[in-house]
């Protein structure tokens, strides 16, 4: 419990934040946030960092680390450069991945926001190494974004949590799909409330989802307008782990949002926007890894445990 603020705090910022910036970079990029993180085989963490070049374009480049705190390694060029000749959707760049290890596969599946003339949409691309490659191309039609895969298949399908745009707001939706290119089934996840909630009007969901014994837990944004602009913070829902859409339990306010000055104030101020976690070996400390302000690369650390418990404690009456 912080005796300044007096709630309890479940996400403790890494002393060193920012962890990276377009400083770091082996080459000209204007700004680096918003990575989809994972642990590979030899332990090593790796993010796939959206990278924003000095047109306005993004790409994704991966920074590794030995203990996922500093030390980084730098790819010298883009990991993952859009490749509009081929897929069109890429026109304006490739933003936003998160990163999902697939066993049945033996491959990492990365969902990621194709940016083109059409709006922003959901692409798949699978790799084993973030050497290498094959792009799915685009599977959820604009506006779409937000996007993760499950881990593993549910009733004998692919499932995807993504959020689509509608003139009702922005919710999270999902969809599932025998083979990772045709989707259907979509069902409606997580809506956004409406009114003075934190969270009115446009949901998405951040990292993707972590399964737990008591269900699928799900980090979240939501956005509230203000009259200085958007605010984004993170709040906590739990879902039926045999069928995901199914809400348990939503916590009825934010547990984590833009407060250091690196967060405040950015390319896009008041922003704290994770797309990727990783766990430690115990499975219970969680390392999330947030854009802050569209600006930079930021860690933060907590537990699945406290997390769980926060939300049994707060859980929402509307």
């Amino acid at each position: 419990m912080s005796a300044k603020r007096k709630y309890e705090v479940l996400f403790h910022r890494h002393p060193a934040n920012p962890i990276l910036t377009a400083d770091d970079w082996p080459y000209p990029v204007h700004s680096v946030f918003n990575a989809g993180a994972t642990r590979l085989r030899d332990g090593t963490t790796l993010l796939l960092c959206r990278v924003e070049d000095r047109r306005g374009f993004s790409h994704l480049c991966a920074a590794r680390s030995k203990n996922g705190r500093d030390g980084w390694v730098i790819d010298e060029e883009p990991t993952f450069p859009s490749d509009p000749e081929k897929y069109p959707e890429e026109l304006w760049g490739v933003e936003d991945p998160r990163i999902t290890f697939v066993e049945e596969l033996g491959k990492y599946v990365v969902a990621y926001t194709a940016f083109s003339r059409g709006g922003p949409g959901v692409a798949l691309a699978t790799t084993e190494d973030f050497r290498s490659f094959q792009r799915l191309g685009l599977v959820m039609q604009p506006d779409d974004k937000d996007a993760a895969l499950l881990p593993r298949r549910i009733d004998g399908n692919f499932a995807l949590i993504h959020r689509p745009m509608a003139d009702s707001g922005a919710h999270v939706w999902l969809s599932l799909s025998p083979d990772l290119s045709n989707w259907g089934s979509h069902k409606l996840m997580l809506p956004a409330r409406r009114g003075g909630w934190w969270d009115a009007n446009k949901v998405g969901l951040s990292p993707p989802l972590i399964e737990t014994s008591s269900g699928w837990l799900m980090l979240y944004h939501g956005v509230r307008r203000t009259g200085g602009g958007c605010l984004y913070r993170l709040g906590l829902a739990l879902f039926d782990r045999a069928s995901p859409d199914r809400l348990l339990i939503r916590g009825d306010s934010w547990i984590f949002g833009p407060e250091a000055p690196y967060e405040r104030a950015g390319d896009v101020a008041n922003v704290a926007f994770p797309c990727g976690y990783t766990l430690d070996a115990d499975g219970d400390g969680i390392n999330l890894y947030y854009g802050a302000a569209d600006s930079s690369m930021a860690l933060a650390t907590g537990s699945i445990k406290h997390l769980l418990a926060w939300l049994d404690a707060h859980p929402s009456a509307g």
